[in-house]
């Protein structure tokens, strides 16, 4: 499951394919969406939760209210099952369904992080990323990938910056499943499910109060 993006997506993964899978764009409804979007997903391919042996969250990068939705259920459903629970990098997923759509290297991916940036990532190939992901302005990073693809929604919301851009816009759960099977496959460790923040949340407490008491 991700919920880094406006995207809520959901996919049931057997190991060598996905089996079932759900997707939609809502960048406020994660925490209304995703569940029954679980529920949708096993229903379609005839089994139960309790038959889950792993779960793949991605990590972002990522609006921190968002991300956090996908990281909590995915930690219940792991505590819950007994089962490992395994992070992966939102942007590799997205990088890694490019290339099923046929996208080859070297690419970029980008995709909103809202406050006119873009989360970032420059890929070798579909599975190999080089560097770390990072935030930035996309005037910013426009020349450091020039001539480059760009894949994902922050390419598409700033065509100035980010001329080539491709899809898909948004990551899948499928595609995000499928890195993780290959990954796991291949005896590779992935990450903690822990959230990759990059900066701090949009909401913040204020730092001085108001004092509204009689002196």
């Amino acid at each position: 499951m991700d919920t880094a993006t406006p995207a809520v997506t959901v996919a049931l993964h057997d190991g060598t394919s996905v089996i079932a899978s759900s997707g939609q764009v809502d960048a406020r409804r994660h925490g209304e969406l995703l569940l029954p979007a679980v529920d949708r997903v096993l229903a379609e391919a005839g089994t139960k939760l309790d038959a889950v042996t792993g779960v793949v969250v991605g990590v972002g990068p990522g609006p921190y209210t968002g991300l956090r939705v996908g990281l909590v259920t995915a930690a219940t459903f792991g505590s819950v099952l007994s089962v490992p629970v395994h992070g992966l990098c939102t942007l590799d997923g997205l990088a890694y369904a490019a290339g099923l759509e046929g996208l080859e290297g070297p690419f970029a991916v980008a995709t909103d992080a809202r406050r006119k940036e873009v989360y970032w990532a420059r890929y070798e190939d579909a599975r190999t990323r080089t560097g770390e992901p990072a935030v930035d302005r996309p005037a910013d990073i426009a020349e450091a990938l020039a001539g480059l693809p760009v894949a994902g929604a922050g390419a598409v919301l700033y065509p100035d910056s980010f001329p080539d851009a491709r899809g898909p816009e948004h990551v899948a759960a499928g595609a995000l499943a499928a890195l993780a099977a290959e990954r796991l496959a291949a005896g590779q460790r992935l990450l903690e499910p822990r959230p990759l923040y990059l900066r701090r949340p949009d909401a913040q407490v204020p730092k001085n109060y108001k004092v509204v008491t009689p002196q």
